[in-house]
């Protein structure tokens, strides 16, 4: 037995081999190569239906892709020089959609950030029947655009809709123009988003508030800081990640809005509420210039991208 021993602490303590390095096993090398084989499926999805569709669509903006003809010249930057160039054709429903998304993006975001996280901190209480609560408010969410969409049209309706009905009984006017008029048309756009889309913030901070430690309420109830002071110095700090995602995920959502406004105010009044996917859309699909279509969209990406980063650097500074 000593003998075996002997051999195999002989076999441990041997001098590794010219060059100083140990011949790596096969069982090493497949070990490095197991985290490359979880991530490739992941990765040839990304390839396919991530990357190569960016990289068509930054091709796409550099000719004059028209759907209906055999031949696109390459045009270089011109479509992108027509969307800052005011003699162009595209401008003006260019800029005007813009706007459009703007005031959208401006007056939702607000509310689809701050009334979420009030739902959240009353949903976060213990009181009868919070589990039928919380299904209640995260229901609409489960419905898709257009049941919203048409669901909301029929209500909104000026003449026959169920609002104005209902605001009539209560001696309020029952003529306003709600999906026909702005400011109107812009209420009910940002009113419906929220009531749609306010659940699933509020499932997101619910997560985050159970993950901030119940002894730091305790400590600063025990040093005397009231409702506002426990709000302001604990639940914050502690829910700044995910108001960091759900900030940067609402801008990239309301900025990204056309079911609504193709749905329930079609556009009107005039192209007021038209979006910007809607206007890359038509002049893809209904004008048949992909081109135009392609560089509008890179644009707006890059400016996503670019609000994206400035909402990342901003809260993290304040969180250093």
């Amino acid at each position: 037995m000593a003998d075996v021993i002997e051999v195999g602490a002989a076999r441990t303590d041997a001098p590794p081999p010219a060059g100083g390095k140990r011949p790596r096993s096969a069982t090493a090398r497949g070990s490095r190569l197991t985290p490359y084989l979880f991530l490739a499926p992941y990765l040839l999805l990304f390839l396919g239906f991530g990357l190569l569709p960016i990289l068509f669509g930054v091709w796409l903006s550099v000719h004059q892709w028209d759907l209906q003809l055999p031949h696109r010249p390459f045009v270089g930057l011109d479509n992108y020089k027509d969307l800052f160039d005011s003699e162009s054709a595209i401008y003006g429903d260019w800029w005007s959609s813009v706007r459009a998304t703007a005031i959208f993006t401006v007056f939702s975001v607000p509310l689809l950030v701050a009334v979420p996280l009030g739902l959240a901190l009353l949903l976060n209480r213990s009181f009868p029947g919070r589990t039928f609560f919380r299904a209640v408010y995260f229901a609409p969410y489960v419905l898709g655009v257009a049941v919203i969409g048409l669901l909301w049209r029929f209500l909104l309706d000026a003449n026959l809709g169920l609002v104005n009905r209902l605001l009539g009984l209560v001696g309020l006017p029952s003529d306003t123009p709600w999906v026909t008029d702005v400011p109107w048309a812009w209420v009910s756009l940002v009113g419906v988003t929220v009531w749609w889309t306010s659940g699933f913030n509020a499932v997101i901070y619910l997560a985050g508030l159970q993950d901030i430690p119940p002894e730091l309420y305790e400590a600063a109830q025990m040093d005397g800081a009231g409702a506002w002071d426990r709000f302001r110095n604990v639940t914050l700090p502690g829910l700044r990640p995910v108001l960091l995602f759900v900030l940067t995920t609402t801008i990239l959502a309301s900025a990204n809005v056309f079911g609504q406004s193709f749905l329930i105010t079609q556009g009107a009044p005039g192209e007021q509420t038209r979006t910007v996917v809607w206007r890359i859309v038509d002049e893809g699909l209904r004008d048949n210039d992909a081109g135009r279509a392609a560089a509008m969209s890179v644009v707006f990406a890059l400016a996503l991208i670019m609000i994206s980063i400035v909402n990342f650097r901003f809260l993290r500074y304040r969180e250093d």
